[in-house]
């Protein structure tokens, strides 16, 4: 029998192994039931509690059903073509989503400013944020602003939700407690699920209640509505820069915080400057920013989704697929959570709101030194004051900065 073994030639050492190859991203191969999973449950965690924010947005500055749909179209397109091509390009899981937060300050601005107005105010915000993280300019405006001062600022916005909850038990004492104890027992056992299940929880008192009146409208594809942009100095102010300050510091800051947590090294210039690109083009729909998300983001980037972190990646990509297709037929939402009650609109957008109130109020009095600027700024802002046309979310930071700068400056001599 011929022996068919490799003889090293004399003097040369055998030959070495080559060393495996690193293995290369396959989305045939790195596809999995547990990462599309996650991509389901960011949407129902987003179409859910969020949506109900952005609808209260929209009511507040009178949008008719065709310009609200135009607005939910343009989230939904931006957060997912950004979830699909960040996730795909980057092999991490890139979440995006509209700023909840945001929507919050819109709730209690939008009506002071003609529709035109405010959507050149996003698209000033929206510019403003491309550059601010395609220039790396980001990370310094972050570390100008006292956290406390933005966190009281957020914190101002939401205290009206959160108190909303409990406003509404004279109106649907059943609905509101009962819901709201679905919340909290959820939260102990399904943190996850906590917000759909509350709103399942609601829909179904509701039902049995105070009447639940819901129409599906004629289920066809969104026509986004365009919105000539126009400008003026007090929706400058008093949206864009809140606005932007929000995006920046209460959606990209964490959204990037919650990518490093799970071991993943963020672009910030890539994943804040392209989010911000898109929010330019989509604007004119209705778009107040689309921007990384944070909370469900935790979901697909945690190893639930899968154990290994270089093929979560795919929790991204799905998320961003079913964010395009829910998002087509925005119109079909409409049509459905405008038939909830208002009762159970306060509690569910409450009790979406409530870990961002709480994350924001616990931040902004935690550095006792800033303590004083954070409360100044907390007050100011959910006072809902209005100064010259501009709304209260810009006082309550200046005023919020001014205390602090009284405060704490020193003079070097």
């Amino acid at each position: 029998m011929s022996d068919h073994r490799t003889v090293a030639p004399v003097g040369l050492a055998p030959a070495q192994p080559p060393a495996p190859l690193p293995d290369r991203p396959s989305l045939r191969r790195d596809v999995s039931l547990p990462a599309l999973l996650a991509g389901l449950v960011c949407i129902a965690v987003s179409f859910s509690g969020p949506l109900v924010v952005v609808l209260a947005a929209a009511a507040a500055g009178h949008l008719d059903r065709a310009h609200t749909s135009s607005w939910i179209w343009a989230v939904s397109i931006g957060s997912g073509l950004s979830c699909l091509l960040l996730s795909w390009w980057t092999r991490t899981p890139v979440i995006a989503a509209w700023s909840t937060p945001g929507a919050a300050l819109l709730v209690g601005s939008l009506g002071a400013y003609p529709y035109p107005e405010a959507v050149g105010a996003f698209l000033l915000s929206a510019v403003a944020v491309a550059l601010f993280g395609a220039t790396g300019l980001f990370g310094r405006l972050i570390r100008a602003i006292p956290v406390g001062i933005v966190n009281a600022m957020l914190a101002g916005i939401l205290f009206t939700f959160g108190a909303g909850i409990f406003a509404e038990l004279h109106a649907a004492p059943v609905l509101v407690l009962g819901s709201f104890t679905v919340f909290l027992l959820a939260k102990r056992l399904v943190p996850r699920y906590a917000v759909p299940l509350a709103l399942l929880a609601g829909a179904l008192l509701a039902a049995a209640t105070v009447g639940l009146p819901l129409h599906l409208g004629s289920g066809g594809p969104t026509r986004p509505v365009w919105t000539t942009p126009a400008f003026s100095w007090s929706a400058a102010v008093g949206l864009a820069l809140p606005l932007t300050i929000v995006a920046l510091a209460s959606q990209n800051a964490p959204g990037l915080g919650v990518m490093r947590a799970s071991g993943y090294q963020p672009d910030d210039r890539l994943l804040v400057g392209a989010t911000g690109g898109l929010s330019v083009l989509l604007a004119p729909f209705g778009s107040p920013g689309v921007n990384l998300a944070a909370i469900t983001a935790a979901i697909c980037t945690s190893p639930e989704s899968h154990p290994d972190p270089r093929r979560r990646y795919v929790a991204g990509m799905a998320t961003g697929v079913l964010y395009l297709l829910v998002g087509s037929f925005g119109g079909v939402l409409v049509s459905l959570f405008t038939g909830l009650p208002h009762a159970l609109i306060a509690v569910i957008a409450g009790v979406a709101l409530l870990a961002s109130f709480q994350g924001s109020l616990a931040a902004a009095v935690a550095e006792e030194r800033g303590r004083d600027g954070a409360v100044v700024t907390f007050l100011a802002t959910a006072s809902g004051m209005t100064l010259f046309g501009i709304g209260a979310p810009f006082w309550g930071l200046l005023l919020g900065l001014g205390t602090h700068a009284v405060l704490t400056y020193r003079h070097r001599g």
